[in-house]
Formats: structure tokens, C-alpha cells, sequence
């Protein structure tokens, strides 16, 4: 059996490396086969393909109207773009640029959607076939699949460049001309529909959503095929479990979700700092409910990992530790009692844009709060989500607090209180005189804590990074601090739905530069090499 293996692992790797010249052949056999029409059009002779043929009618197709664009022969045509193709895919085997082959894609997808247009005059307009013309069809169909399914990855790569230009210069152009918070409500709710096709997931996957198996992972029992997940805040209605494994998302939460609904701050929840690359967010936990959030999720059966971000009830009488302790209590039972399929639970303490003033900073509050969750003999694993605008101290002081209690980890972090903040555009902060701040303001901070942790934790506490990540390398950076997953909602704002795919795309070339197989063997790298 072992045997076996081997000889299809090497039978494989043959395949590999003489794929692309087999894919050379073929675009010879099309520039042959294009050359020669050619060449019989220019004498005025008509290939040996007539009417009392079996093979077709070549004279019909040849002599119609549909032959000619613009006074040039269509072989002629055929015959540059054979050659062309040749061309690059000599210089992909040869030089392995990517570059070209890129180029050997696009001219792939031209020739298959030509050819099947031609096909169709063939068979509905002119009422007659060529044997020659079906030959290069052939040829554009086997270099269009065979293109495709063996650079799979740089196709990938171009469909995720495709919609990055398409969402930044023209959807984005047009979505940030209207109210934010209106913006948010339509995505979701597209997202929701589009999330029950089964043929969108399928078609993401094929054209732009890479999985590699260097990047899963299992934590504390759950396993996260990629580390890249949406952070809470942004499906706070539940809408989205269904959907977002289908652009690349390993992992999503749920919530912020509180015991009872609140319906928002007051206007604006939502403002948008281009400069800056950050957004303005003031929604106070917005949320149904733990019990219409419960209804909403029960009975489903989740394709990445879900977990159900809980904080205390965003209204005023909620306002000391013990009201807040309880109702945040209230809300883990509600959920442990559903019995859904989530996968673990997010604790926010660290919302800057709630009602009243009662804070879990202070050890001696965090430690009452944690002990009480402790009661629950909660068995999913629970994370903490962290402020960024606190000392160093003053964190260790909390993760103290946090190490002593049945807690697998922590997230860092939250939104950037300091609107000083030399990451923030002035200009851009003055329009908001409430709220906080996600995105790049939060990024370094966000990293300095993760390494801060690392160094003291890393054998108590799983870290999860968020905050203004952007790109591959902003994902790949939070890991070398010590982060074993990533959280992002801001950058997918800025960059377009097709980021999370381009960072797990990316990631494994990452890995594979600096020496690692797996993800984690990079945890944490960049913060042992500097003790080191």
C-alpha cells in the first residue's frame, strides 16, 4: 500500500512538471491547425471539407460572413493568438514568471468564451460545421481547462486581484458616497441570501478561495482550517454563519450579543475615515438579544467555527459590578442551555462605547466577574476581549487576574480610545465627536500587547490578534508576535470582500520564506528570536 502511494506521489509530481509542456503542445497544435486556414484563405482555396462530407462543411463556414472582423480572416486572428500563447507558455516553462502566467490565463478565458461564440454560429446562424474550426475550439477548451486546474493558485491570485481593483475604484467609490451604517445593514442581508446558493460557495472556492493545510490548526479542541476570522461587530444580528466560509473565513464571532436587545446608540454608530484607514464606531453592543439571537441560530449547522461574543446589556440600569456580573451571566446560560453548535464564546469587557461607567479593568472586578463564570463549568473554550489603552502594567495586572480562571485566551484588541492618535487623520476625527476607532489607529498597539502577552502567557493563554489588518503581511506579523488566529472586519471594508482569500493565499508563501512548514511553527517566532 505504502508502495502504491509512492509510485502515485511520483506519478504526480511527473504530471506536474510536464503539465505545462503538454499545454504547449496543444497551443502548437491550435497555431497549427489556425496557420492553415489561414494560409488556404489567402490562397482562396477552401479546405477538403465539403458539403457531402461526412466531416463537416468547411466551405459554408469558411465563405460566410461571420469569418471575417474588420476585413482580418478569423484564422489570422487565431493563428497571432497561438502564437502569442506559444510564446508565454514557453516563457512559463522556461523563466516561471508569474506575470506570464497570468497572461497565459487571460488568453485562455479569450479564446475558450471566442471559441464557444463561433461554435454557436456554427451550429445556430450558419447551419453548418467545420471540421478545422471545431479542431481549434477542441484546442481552446483543453488549454482553457487544462490552464486553469494546473495553475490554480495564480488563478486565484488574478481573480483576487480582479475584484480587489473592481471593489476599490468602483463599488467602494460608489458604497462610501452613502450612510455607512445603511451600507452595513444591505451587505449583511446580501450576504445572508447569497450564503444559502450552493453555487456561490462552490464558484468562490473554484475562482478565488485557496486552502492550504499549512495554515489549520487545532485550539483547545476546535479546529480553524485557516487563522483569519471576522471579528465581533460586525454580524451582530447572526445573519452571516452560513456564508462566510465561502470567501475564505476560517472562524467568525457572532455579537457583541447581550442578555437583553438594545437597538444602538444614537446616530451616527457608523463614520468612515478614509485617510486614516479607520472607521468610527459607536453602536454600544447593538444586538437582538441573547433569546431571538438563540432563535436564530438554533438548529444550524456551521461550516467554520462560530462563536458568540457576550457583554453586559448596553442600558442604564444596569449600572453597578453585580447587576452587570449578573445580567452577563444570565446571558452565558442562555446560550449554554440552547445547546447550539457554536464553537466558543467571546467575553467583551472592553467596549469603550457603553451607557454606564461599571468597568471589568480593575482585577478586583474582573476576578468577581470571571469567578462567576467559572460556576457555569462552561466547557467550550472562552476568550477575552481586551482593551488597547491601558499600560502594560496595568494589562499584566489583567491577565494575572485572567490566568487563575478557566479562560483558554485572549483578543487584542478593541477599538483606539486616543484620538490623538498619531495614526488618525484630524481632520477626519473632528467629524465625530462620539465613538472609537478601529483599523490602522489600533494596529500597533494591538501588536505590542500581543507580544507583551506572548512573553509572559504564551503557555497559559491563546492570543488572537485584531485590529487594522490590511494584508497578508499585518496578518503574518501578529502571528510572529504570538497570535495563534487573526480577527479583521475594518480591512475588509477598505480592500474589498476578496481580502480574506488573498491573506491565506499569501500566508503560506510567507511560512515557506522564513523556514516554516506550518503556522504553527511561526507563532510567536518574531518574539522568541527577540529574546534570543
Amino acid at each position: 500500500m505504502l508502495w502504491l502511494q509512492l509510485r502515485l506521489l511520483q506519478n504526480e509530481k511527473v504530471m506536474k512538471k510536464y503539465w505545462p509542456v503538454l499545454l504547449l503542445l496543444c497551443a502548437l497544435l491550435g497555431l497549427f491547425d489556425s496557420g492553415y486556414l489561414a494560409y488556404e484563405h489567402f490562397q482562396k482555396t477552401i479546405p477538403p471539407c465539403s458539403a457531402n462530407s461526412l466531416l463537416g462543411d468547411c466551405g459554408t463556414v469558411l465563405r460566410s460572413s461571420y469569418s471575417v472582423v474588420i476585413g482580418i480572416p478569423l484564422a489570422l486572428i487565431g493563428f497571432v493568438h497561438y502564437t502569442i500563447l506559444s510564446f508565454v507558455l514557453l516563457t512559463v516553462i522556461l523563466l516561471h514568471k508569474r506575470s506570464f502566467v497570468f497572461l497565459a490565463i487571460v488568453m485562455s478565458c479569450i479564446g475558450f468564451v471566442s471559441s464557444l461564440y463561433f461554435v454557436y454560429l456554427q451550429l445556430f446562424v450558419i447551419h453548418a460545421l467545420c471540421v478545422y474550426c471545431m479542431v481549434s475550439a477542441a484546442t481552446s477548451t483543453l488549454l482553457f481547462l487544462g490552464i486553469l486546474f494546473y495553475f490554480a493558485k495564480e488563478r486565484k491570485q488574478l481573480t483576487q486581484f480582479i475584484i480587489r481593483i473592481l471593489y476599490v475604484y468602483v463599488l467602494k467609490q460608489i458604497l462610501f458616497l452613502l450612510p455607512p451604517e445603511r451600507v452595513h445593514t444591505n451587505m449583511v442581508h446580501f450576504g445572508e441570501r447569497v450564503g444559502s446558493l450552493w453555487l456561490f460557495k462552490k464558484l468562490a472556492h473554484f475562482l478565488f478561495v485557496r486552502e492550504d493545510k499549512s495554515l489549520s490548526q487545532s485550539i483547545a479542541g476546535v479546529y480553524f482550517k485557516n487563522p483569519i476570522g471576522l471579528a465581533a461587530g460586525f454580524d451582530y444580528e447572526a445573519r452571516l454563519t452560513q456564508t462566510l466560509d465561502g470567501i475564505g473565513f476560517g472562524f467568525q464571532t457572532v455579537g457583541t450579543i447581550t442578555n437583553r436587545p438594545y437597538k444602538g446608540n444614537p446616530s451616527p454608530m457608523l463614520g468612515r475615515l478614509p485617510k486614516s484607514k479607520s472607521l468610527m464606531v459607536n453602536k454600544g453592543f447593538k444586538n437582538l438579544g441573547a433569546t431571538k439571537t438563540i432563535d436564530r441560530l438554533k438548529g444550524l449547522v456551521f461550516p467554520i467555527p462560530v462563536g458568540i461574543s457576550i457583554g453586559k446589556t448596553n442600558t442604564p440600569s444596569v449600572n453597578t459590578v453585580k447587576k452587570s456580573i449578573d445580567d452577563i451571566v444570565r446571558a452565558f446560560i442562555l446560550f449554554e442551555r440552547s445547546n447550539g453548535n457554536h464553537s466558543y464564546y467571546e467575553l467583551n469587557i472592553s467596549c469603550p462605547n457603553l451607557l454606564t461607567n461599571v468597568s471589568f479593568y480593575p482585577p478586583q472586578n474582573l476576578n468577581r466577574l470571571l469567578t462567576a463564570i467559572d460556576s457555569l463549568h462552561i466547557t467550550r473554550p472562552i476568550f477575552i476581549k481586551m482593551p488597547i489603552e491601558k499600560s502594560n502594567k496595568e494589562v499584566l495586572s489583567m491577565l494575572e487576574v485572567i490566568s487563575k480562571h478557566s479562560v483558554t485566551g485572549v483578543i487584542f484588541g478593541n477599538l483606539q480610545k486616543d484620538r490623538s492618535h498619531p495614526a488618525l487623520n484630524q481632520s477626519e476625527v473632528s467629524k465625530f465627536p462620539k465613538g472609537n476607532f478601529s483599523g490602522k489607529p489600533t494596529f500597533d498597539r494591538s501588536n505590542e500587547l500581543i507580544s507583551l502577552t506572548y512573553k509572559h502567557y504564551k503557555k497559559r493563554l491563546t492570543i488572537i490578534g485584531c485590529g487594522g489588518v490590511f494584508n497578508a503581511h499585518d496578518a503574518y506579523e501578529k502571528i510572529t508576535r504570538g497570535a495563534s488566529l487573526v480577527q479583521l472586519i475594518t480591512g475588509m471594508i477598505f480592500e474589498g470582500p476578496q481580502l480574506v482569500a488573498n491573506i491565506n493565499t499569501e500566508l503560506p508563501d510567507l511560512l515557506k520564506k522564513n523556514g516554516f512548514r506550518t503556522i504553527t511553527e511561526a507563532i510567536g517566532s518574531a518574539s522568541k528570536k527577540a529574546k534570543k
